[in-house]
């Protein structure tokens, strides 16, 4: 069963058709910001984790560029610290899964063996998780995506990457009749939403307010 980080986009590399990364792609990731809520060890894992969910490949940018794994470290102060707890103990045991069955940490992995990892894991065939091994993989999975192709404000997305891989051209506030008509293709603007005065920061970062999630 292959990992998909989107309907119809295969994201396992060993798949016959989908490219694997290239050593330039991988040369192009951002410099990290500081480990907010996670171990050292802890951000490596899971930024090599996010990069196989949504990889680098010859068609663009991946998770791992759009900085997914730096909007999950951020948000487990905040938004997501619900689920720090299940991060720590997953992560633990998603470890210990890699060097028992694999014999080495998932970042020494080969990409093939990664992938073969993360398909055991995704189908709950991994042991030594609370619960399904599954579960986890469903979390971190979710929170890639959300941390690829949410608004950059939030940590992610970084330059835009994800808006730009799915053809998103940005919030529009005024759209004309022309923007409206079928097959019109709008440039992208790459602003965040809050980049618009009719959102602020102050609401978005204040979970308190119904209706909104942030992170500071």
């Amino acid at each position: 069963m292959p990992i998909t980080a989107a309907p119809a986009a295969p994201t396992v590399p060993g798949v016959p058709g989908v490219p694997e990364v290239s050593e330039g792609a991988q040369a192009s990731a951002p410099r990290r910001e500081p480990i907010e809520n996670l171990t050292a060890f802890e951000a490596d894992m899971l930024e090599a984790i996010c990069a196989r969910i949504i990889p680098t490949d010859a068609n663009g940018p991946g998770a791992r560029e759009a900085r997914a794994a730096h909007y999950i470290d951020r948000a487990l102060g905040g938004a997501l610290s619900g689920s720090k707890a299940a991060y720590t103990a997953g992560l633990a045991a998603f470890d210990a899964y890699c060097r028992s069955s694999r014999r080495a940490p998932f970042t020494e992995l080969s990409q093939r063996d990664q992938d073969s990892v993360l398909i055991d894991v995704e189908t709950g065939a991994a042991t030594g998780f609370v619960g399904s091994s599954a579960a986890f993989f469903a979390m971190v999975r979710t929170h890639t995506l959300q941390g690829t192709f949410g608004d950059p404000y939030y940590g992610g997305n970084f330059n835009f990457i994800g808006w730009d891989m799915i053809g998103y051209p940005g919030v529009r506030t005024n759209v004309s009749a022309e923007d409206q008509r079928l097959g019109v293709k709008l440039t992208p603007n790459h602003q965040s939403a809050y980049d618009n005065g009719m959102f602020t920061k102050a609401v978005a970062s204040n979970p308190a307010k119904a209706g909104h999630h942030g992170v500071e």
